[in-house]
Parts: structure tokens; C-alpha cells; sequence
């Protein structure tokens, strides 16, 4: 990158910077014309603390040591990319409102207190966050919702089985969840009012209008997503299978970079895509 690029592309900090998904962010980043990678954030404690960050993603020396500093590194920077935990996330959301900068998500499992500190913090700062930055999923998302509102509730049953690696620790998973809620948009419901997510012992016969979640974890799958809608006779999948985690990392830079010179707001990446309806 030429010193002229490197001034006009946007500054991006990655938290989490150590973990898979941080090091593949800072890959990305190096990959993607009008981003700069700025900044580097681990936990305090890390062993990591203070090693350059592009040599620990395996890009090579970008003079960007890492540090646990986050809110010296956020005054520094326009964006930050968080896959992190929802406690590290809701502190994030926070420093990013006071630094007025983008902050884009894709941390799963928040609860609703989180994503209400989250919202709060977008009166300040562009957050953009979603269950997936995927371009596929979000596609998905949108396929669901017209699924979801052709094919009545009276005729067709929805359930979303989902599998992941098993290091992942929520379940549902963020997309899983992200394509329930897309079904309920479809059909006009609440998703917390009729989802299912568990079934065991003597469960009596299916409730109608109910949307239900499976989730299975084993061995290193990125990420397979599919919505069943069943009815009398026919059945349809509509399925997305993740085989590399920069397709999420990949979406992130976008976001960051559609963020950028926006009004402060809460958006999602259907904003980002240009599929929100």
C-alpha cells in the first residue's frame, strides 16, 4: 500500500485480535483496498500483549503491536471489528459511542439487556451488527421471509437445524437465530412468543405457528444453516453451508466501510446489502 493509500484508506481497529476470527479479520483487512488495519485489542493479560499484530495473523510486520488499551486505540481509529463475548461487546459499544466511530458486530449470544446498552450507544456511534455478515445468509434471511409469508402457517411448519464446530458456546447460534426471525417477520409474529428450543421426553403433538430451533456441535464445522418448511406431502430446504470463516470477516470490512461518514444509527446488514425491505 502506497502512503497516499494508506492516509485516505479507512482506519480499522479488530478486538479479540489474537483469537481465529481476529487474525482473519487482520487478513482481510491487509486484502482489502480503502482499509488500513490501525489497531490491535486483546484482553489485559493476553500473552499476546505487545507482539506485532500482523505477524501474529501471518500477514508479516505491520508495525501494530497489540495492546489492552482499547479506548487509546479507539480516539486512533474510524471503525472497529468486534466477534468477541456480549460482556466485551456492551463495554466496546461503549467506548465506540464515546469515540464516535463505526462499530460493527458480530458477536452472538447478546442477551436483550445487551443489545438495549448496544442500541443506546448507537445514538452516538454507526453500529451495525448482525447474527452473520455474510452476504449468502443474509440472502437466505430475505428467501425465508417470502418462504415464511407464501406458505401459511395452517399448511407448513418451520424448523431451523443448525451445526458448528464444538468450541462454539451459545446455542442457537446467532444466524440460526437471525433466520428465525426472519420466518417470524414473514408471518407477522413475535419469534420469543413461538419459537421451540427444546423438545424431549413426551412433548405432545406440534403446536401450529411455531418456529423450531436444533442446534448440533462437533468437530470443526464454520457453519451450516438449514430452514425446513414441512406441509401434508412436500417439504422445502432452503440451506447455506459456511466453509471458510472470511466470508464473516469479508462482510465485516464491507460494513465498516458503508459505515463510514453515516449518521449515527443501529443498521444491519441487509442495510449494508441493500436488502432490507
Amino acid at each position: 500500500m502506497s502512503g497516499d493509500e494508506a492516509r485516505t484508506s479507512m482506519k480499522l481497529a479488530v478486538v479479540g485480535a489474537a483469537g481465529r476470527m481476529g487474525q482473519t479479520l487482520i487478513r482481510v483487512i491487509q486484502e482489502t483496498p480503502g482499509a488500513v488495519l490501525a489497531g490491535a485489542i486483546e484482553r489485559s493479560g493476553s500473552p499476546h500483549i505487545g507482539r506485532d499484530a500482523g505477524e501474529l495473523a501471518g500477514v508479516g510486520h505491520l508495525g501494530v503491536p497489540v495492546t489492552d488499551d482499547a479506548l487509546s486505540v479507539f480516539v486512533g481509529v474510524e471503525g472497529v471489528l468486534d466477534f468477541t463475548a456480549p460482556a466485551a461487546t456492551v463495554e466496546f459499544a461503549e467506548l465506540a459511542a464515546q469515540a464516535r466511530i463505526v462499530h460493527v458486530i458480530g458477536t452472538t449470544g447478546c442477551s436483550p439487556e445487551d443489545d438495549t446498552k448496544i442500541s443506546a450507544a448507537a445514538r452516538h456511534a454507526v453500529v451495525i451488527k448482525s447474527g452473520n455478515m455474510s452476504l449468502g445468509v443474509n440472502l437466505l434471511g430475505v428467501l425465508v421471509k417470502q418462504a415464511a409469508k407464501a406458505l401459511g402457517a395452517d399448511a407448513f411448519d418451520i424448523e431451523i437445524l443448525e451445526m458448528h464446530h464444538k468450541h462454539k458456546v451459545d446455542a442457537p447460534s446467532g444466524t440460526a437465530l437471525l433466520l428465525g426471525q426472519a420466518a417470524a417477520d414473514g408471518r407477522d409474529i413475535g419469534l420469543g412468543q413461538h419459537s421451540v428450543r427444546v423438545r424431549d421426553g413426551h412433548t405432545g403433538p406440534r403446536e401450529i405457528g411455531t418456529i423450531g430451533f436444533a442446534a448440533l456441535r462437533g468437530g470443526s464445522v464454520v457453519g451450516d444453516h438449514s430452514v425446513i418448511l414441512a406441509g401434508q406431502g412436500e417439504r422445502i430446504t432452503l440451506s447455506h453451508q459456511a466453509e471458510d470463516r472470511s466470508i464473516f470477516a469479508r462482510g465485516a470490512v464491507k460494513a465498516a466501510l458503508w459505515g463510514k461518514g453515516r449518521k449515527p444509527g443501529f443498521y444491519s446488514m441487509l442495510d449494508v446489502l441493500g436488502l432490507n425491505q
